[in-house]
């Protein structure tokens, strides 16, 4: 579900989507959606207590990059000579591939730790990740599209990340004895 929200959320941004880039966001989404809980079942026991201090602070880290990027950039007139970064290029897709994956780490820990095998697992994990990081796109490329919803609808995706990289941040307990 990350990864729909973040595609929704580039598909807003974009505005136009190509087959291509649909392709990429998609292939890499799903790649690190069922790599992670390889790693993190090869991983075993031996590094969960190092990797469950700090894995929600990396994705909230990330997300929180992204999102508050595209709200900044959501309030700067639109220059036709102005390219828009792309998010399904360079380091904004590594940040937001690892960003949407990283908490299946913990999938492939616990996997590991109830002796499951991870391959049929992580297949799964990662064709669903792969269609439904296409459909968010398509869908989000239909709200950006609209040129009357386009710059709010920016804004939006750019909140729906951060409130994505907070929850994360909540389903590991930071905020628990604060209310």
């Amino acid at each position: 579900m990350d990864a729909f929200a973040v595609a929704i959320a580039s598909g807003i941004h974009l505005k136009t989507v190509s087959t291509r880039q649909t392709l990429r966001l998609s292939w890499h989404f799903g790649f690190f959606q069922a790599m992670m809980p390889v790693i993190g079942w090869a991983a075993g026991l031996t590094v969960r207590s190092l990797i469950e201090r700090f894995d929600h602070w990396v994705a909230f880290g990330l997300l929180a990059c992204v999102g508050g990027h595209m709200i900044i950039e959501s309030f700067k007139p639109d220059d036709p000579e102005k390219q828009r970064r792309d998010p399904t290029k360079g380091f904004s897709l590594v940040m937001l591939s690892v960003a949407t994956s990283i908490d299946a780490l913990a999938i492939g820990l616990s996997l590991s730790i109830l002796k499951i095998s991870i391959w049929f697992p992580a297949l799964i994990i990662g064709i669903v990740a792969f269609l439904f990081t296409a459909i968010g796109l398509g869908l989000g490329k239909k709200v950006g599209a609209s040129s009357h919803v386009g710059s709010y609808a920016e804004v939006v995706g750019g909140i729906v990340l951060l409130c994505i990289g907070i929850n994360i941040l909540r389903e590991h307990g930071v905020f628990a004895g604060m209310f």
